[in-house]
């Protein structure tokens, strides 16, 4: 096992396994789902730390993708893996275009709110919900907060959300604190 959680990005999740021969599903956070294929090494985030694995087959089927790991040929030993994160070297990601996020970048982030001529702190970005239509932001109160109420704000740039500052960690918007 080895450490290397502060380069580390979640990609997926191993939920469970697939027949008798070691094979495990997977539910991939990646846009197109299969596109977590195209990082290696995975790590596994497991309670005893992060372990490096190798990928040596794959397929897509209906129901989801599922994967074998070099070297596990045994049920049993696969379903030591169910429940665990996967996670990829940040560096594998490919740079995005100006105003283009990824969503790992987004939470953590101070949410503010300017809505008619004030401001409002809501909080802290907690997670990123996709709902077809357009993703949203799951905004979680904190200390700094107007009040302790979860908000769901659409990301839609120019209209709900009016800018994302990296370097300050700081999303703005123009939402209704009401709301």
């Amino acid at each position: 096992m080895t450490d290397k959680r502060s380069n580390l990005i979640t990609v997926g999740r191993i939920t469970g396994v697939f027949g008798i021969k070691g094979w495990l599903k997977v539910k991939s956070f990646t846009s197109p789902e299969s596109n977590i294929l195209n990082y290696a090494p995975w790590w596994l985030k497991t309670r005893h730390g992060v372990k490096k694995i190798e990928i040596d087959s794959h397929s897509l089927r209906a129901n989801g993708l599922v994967v074998h790991i070099k070297g596990v040929d045994d049920r049993d030993v696969a379903a030591d893996y169910s429940a665990t994160d996967i996670a990829i070297e940040r560096d594998l990601l490919p740079d995005l275009d100006a105003g283009d996020f990824y969503w790992s970048q987004l939470i953590g982030l101070r949410v503010v709110s300017e809505y008619q001529g004030n401001v409002y702190d809501f909080g802290i970005v907690e997670q990123l919900l996709e709902t077809g239509a357009n993703d949203v932001l799951v905004i979680k109160a904190d200390d700094q907060s107007i009040d302790q109420r979860e908000r769901l704000v659409p990301y839609v740039l120019d209209t709900y959300v009016t800018s994302v500052n990296l370097d300050t960690g700081e999303i703005r918007v123009a939402w209704d604190p009401e709301f």
